[in-house]
């Protein structure tokens, strides 16, 4: 993921987690550990498109589905794929095998949230520190890969040990599997049920 995602991540986690709209650039700064001029590069899209309201003292996301939806839009989850492999297990003994310093993504975090899904799903994706140990776990197999692996950013542990609300939705926006789009309506009602 790119430092611009990293913004886009963090305005959708005040809102829609900390219900807070309000931020300064300086906060996301020192959040997220970049230049300010980084953070005011990643806003010029949501401005144009009237997602956030710049003020000279602070920042108003004002439109987050709009922030989201630009996210899904410009994010490119394979690129960031580490490693795949076949485990030909239940996606259940897969997820229970995971490292306990990776944070889950995609259909498993829906699932460690809601406590539910909406539909039956059998990929598992990660994200690690680094790939060792899920090499060691889970050697390289052919097949049809059913566990990816992304390597985190820095900033990710801040969201305990499932992606936020908006990553989730942004990263299962990017799959293909024909299940992707039971979880994204799901998804939306819950943003939706937020937003209102």
């Amino acid at each position: 993921m790119n430092k611009v995602e990293l913004v886009y991540r963090e305005l959708l986690f005040q809102a829609l987690e900390k219900n807070n709209f309000l931020l300064t650039q300086k906060e996301l700064s020192n959040l997220l550990s970049m230049s300010l001029s980084t953070v005011n590069l990643s806003l010029k899209p949501l401005r144009r498109m009237n997602a956030i309201k710049v003020n000279p003292m602070n920042l108003k996301t004002i439109n987050p589905r709009k922030v989201l939806l630009y996210w899904a839009s410009v994010r490119n989850l394979n690129k960031d794929i580490a490693y795949q492999t076949r485990v030909d297990v239940s996606i259940s003994e897969i997820e229970k095998n995971i490292p306990a310093n990776c944070i889950f993504g995609a259909y498993s975090a829906y699932k460690f949230r809601f406590k539910e899904v909406p539909a039956d799903y059998s990929e598992v994706y990660v994200y690690a520190d680094s790939l060792d140990e899920i090499k060691k776990r889970f050697p390289s197999k052919s097949g049809q890969p059913n566990l990816f692996v992304i390597l985190k950013d820095v900033n990710m542990g801040r969201y305990g040990k499932i992606t936020s609300l908006a990553q989730t939705f942004v990263d299962i926006w990017n799959l293909g599997e024909w299940y992707s789009s039971d979880f994204i309506k799901a998804l939306e009602m819950r943003i939706n049920g937020i937003l209102e």
